[in-house]
């Protein structure tokens, strides 16, 4: 077996949704006093690779700790849209592409390339998303989740998060976001795994992204 790992490192300069304050490691104890290393860790729940659950907008919907754990994992397809430029959008031509392992899948991953900005201004750009045909296949194909190698499901201009909006109104679907590494998957199918933090009244969390693939 092979394992993919889908997640970025979290760190005290990596990028951040804009407003966001970044994480925080403040040394708790140490060797010399102690006798123990430990480390006071302090972020949004929505940092780095990680997951939204319906909870996140829409008050009394399902929060992470609330879903099964087998919401977590399945099978997953890597959709190739690195072609797109910015400001485009993720297309059902897109999806048609690979329809057969997409309708199998239980999680849709999209592979824009943008993760290679991952560091810079650009990544916060214009990245590409997907349309709202899109969103309806999810929502109507019963999708585990959606993944994106981008800092956000919306543009970064939509503060209404309407895409978000969408799919968490009519679905019990997750939303993944800033995960790394897709490029190297591209029309392949695999297991995925993304474990969220066990917390009570989860509306997101840091997750370690992975795939699982035979060889």
């Amino acid at each position: 077996m092979k394992i993919v790992d889908l997640t970025h490192f979290i760190s005290e300069d990596m990028p951040v949704y804009p407003g966001t304050e970044g994480p925080k490691f403040t040394p708790a104890n140490s060797y010399e006093v102690d006798g123990f290393k430990e480390t006071l860790m302090t972020m949004y729940t929505h940092t780095g690779t990680h997951m939204d659950p319906p909870a996140h907008l829409f008050a009394g919907r399902t929060t992470l700790d609330q879903f099964p754990v087998s919401q977590f994992a399945g099978v997953a397809c890597v959709i190739d849209c690195s072609d797109l430029q910015e400001g485009q959008q993720i297309t059902m031509d897109y999806v048609n592409r690979q329809r057969e392992a997409a309708e199998k899948a239980e999680f849709l991953l999209f592979s824009t390339g943008w993760e290679e900005y991952w560091g810079t201004e650009r990544y916060f750009g214009d990245y590409p998303c997907i349309d709202q045909e899109v969103a309806d296949f999810l929502i109507q194909e019963g999708k585990k989740g959606i993944g994106l190698d981008t800092i956000g499901l919306d543009p970064i201009a939509d503060t209404n998060l309407t895409l978000h909006k969408k799919l968490f109104r009519d679905s019990e679907i997750v939303i993944i976001e800033n995960l790394e590494n897709l490029k190297e998957l591209r029309g392949q199918s695999f297991t995925f795994c993304g474990l969220p933090l066990k917390h009570k009244d989860a509306d997101g969390s840091p997750i370690r992204a992975i795939a699982l693939l035979e060889v």
